[in-house]
């Protein structure tokens, strides 16, 4: 058994700070200059959340900040997951803080297209139809992944009661969202950076 302080610190780490998230994402994922986007737009900054997702600490601060605004829902989903590869990482820690928290929710992935073997199924994990879940995604833009992964979903029979993402980079995802019924929730804005959507 760890000494009263260690168990302390270990508890701590385990809650959501949105200014240590701001500082991970500054220091992992928001990069500046010239790119292109997926939609084919040039932006002046990128934000490349795998860095941030996929080390120790970003994971454990997203999926902390992820499960407050489930719990702060009032009852938690059935299941959370998104569109594979950039929701996976996002999934898999939400998962296990779940678990170490003995909060009963699940993960699943929404490849791309059905697999053409085996089962043939879109939507892979331990949930069935009639199940709630709600969507996760890295960079919230257009929300064209996130709403691909809405529609897999709902055409596996999943409940989907919203999408939370990471970053909202305030390009028209909300307005794309809400002409889907889907809520949208996500832990930061660009504007946390200072960047004019």
């Amino acid at each position: 058994m760890p000494p009263a302080a260690e168990r302390t610190k270990i508890s701590a780490m385990k809650d959501y700070d949105p200014e240590e998230l701001k500082q991970l994402v500054r220091q992992h994922a928001l990069k500046f200059g010239t790119f292109t986007l997926a939609s084919g737009k040039t932006a002046s900054y990128y934000l490349d959340c795998r860095n941030l997702t996929l080390q120790p600490r970003g994971a454990n601060v997203i999926a902390a900040g992820i499960l407050e605004l489930l719990q702060a829902a009032g009852r938690l989903p059935d299941a959370v997951g998104g569109m594979a590869i950039g929701a996976d990482p996002i999934t898999a820690a939400v998962v296990t803080i779940a678990g170490q928290r003995n909060l009963p929710i699940v993960g699943f992935m929404v490849r791309k297209e059905p697999k053409a073997h085996g089962t043939g199924r879109q939507v892979e994990g331990p949930v069935q139809p009639g199940q709630e879940v709600v969507i996760v995604e890295d960079v919230i833009t257009s929300g064209g992944s996130a709403l691909a992964a809405v529609a897999a979903a709902r055409a596996f029979g999943l409940q989907v009661r919203g999408v939370i993402g990471i970053i909202d980079r305030l390009a028209g995802g909300q307005e794309a969202f809400a002409a889907e019924g889907v809520p949208l929730q996500t832990l930061l804005t660009v504007r946390d950076f200072g960047i004019d959507a």
